[in-house]
């Protein structure tokens, strides 16, 4: 694989720089892009730059191989959504069985518009974060909602695409293992102290396994994976 190209879908959360780390050990040029979409917990767009620093200072062979970022506003995704991941309201259930967190469209438009800017660019692959192992039940996170994507995108594009999730059958001790696998300590210390997860956009309580509310449900799936990873020998 190391004689082609990808573009990461890079939020700068925990699982999407993994997805960043495992791009770069297998391919030869990788370009990263990330949406402003009025989300809460905007204070994600700026850890982005934090964590390609510090990845272009651990890891140069990755950080020569780290080409060209791309953020895109999708305001228009927020104006018209109504979650709490756009509004200011509190986190809750609905009554279909996901939580109001749930932005309706957002990973196929994400990957609509990476794959446009991908065949501008001449890149064959998209690297996602999504999983349907320990998630929220988003149904556009399952493995064949994005399977039925990329034929779609292929189709659409007249161009073969393939959409990687690296993440899809693993859990989040399962993520930080990966993280480890892939770049030692260094990459652990990476997503703790850079990454942003939390989905109230706190960047104020500091815990073992990063910054975060600590009680939203984005904090309390990497807090339990975290303890796990530990817990199994970290």
């Amino acid at each position: 694989m190391m004689n082609r190209s990808a573009l990461v879908l890079f939020s700068g959360g925990q699982d999407s720089t993994t997805c960043l780390a495992w791009a770069l050990e297998r391919y030869a040029r990788v370009e990263t892009i990330g949406f402003d979409y009025g989300q809460r917990h905007a204070v994600e767009m700026d850890c982005r730059g934090q964590v390609t620093d510090a990845l272009r200072a651990s890891f140069p062979d990755w950080g020569a191989r780290l080409g060209a970022d791309h953020r895109l506003d999708l305001a228009l995704l927020g104006q018209i959504s109504d979650t709490a991941l756009t509004q200011e309201r509190a986190i809750e259930m609905r009554s279909g069985g996901l939580p109001n967190t749930f932005v309706p469209g957002r990973n196929l438009l994400f990957l609509t518009f990476a794959a446009a800017i991908a065949y501008r660019r001449g890149i064959e692959v998209l690297v996602g974060g999504m999983c349907e192992t320990d998630y929220s039940g988003y149904p556009d996170c399952r493995d064949n909602t994005l399977k039925a994507l990329q034929v779609a995108l292929s189709l659409g594009l007249d161009q073969r695409l393939v959409v990687e999730t690296p993440l899809m059958w693993i859990d989040k001790a399962a993520t930080w293992r990966l993280a480890r696998t892939l770049g030692g300590a260094a990459l652990l210390e990476i997503v703790r102290e850079h990454t942003h997860t939390c989905y109230q956009g706190d960047r104020t309580q500091r815990h073992d396994w990063g910054y975060g509310c600590g009680t939203c449900p984005a904090c309390e799936l990497r807090a339990r994976g975290h303890a796990e990873f530990l817990s199994t020998g970290a």
